[in-house]
């Protein structure tokens, strides 16, 4: 019985040929980072390393996105349907690991 990888991880060229899309329009992207909008009514943007798209947590995340929005996203960057403080917990936890 094999890993079940989750489908946002293997649409991930997808999602960032979106991000690249949406980038050109938002120069303010460092190269390596993705911009994603988090909150569960209030949309705020946050800017955060690709490599956290790998992390199981954020895979989490990834999948409730993915449920709620598809993969229409509607600000433009992957947004993720949850709370602020949340997310901000979990990128904390990311960044010191």
């Amino acid at each position: 019985m094999g890993i079940r990888l989750p489908s946002i991880l293997l649409n991930a060229k997808q999602i960032l040929k979106m991000q690249a899309k949406s980038a050109r329009n938002q120069s303010n992207v460092p190269k390596g980072h993705i911009a994603v909008y988090v909150g569960e009514i209030q949309r705020k943007r946050f800017v955060v390393p690709i490599s956290y798209l790998k992390h199981p947590s954020f895979v989490d995340l990834l999948n409730r996105s993915e449920e709620e929005f598809g993969f229409c996203h509607p600000f433009g960057g992957l947004t993720i349907p949850c709370r602020e403080y949340d997310f901000l917990n979990l990128t904390d936890r990311l960044h010191r690991s």
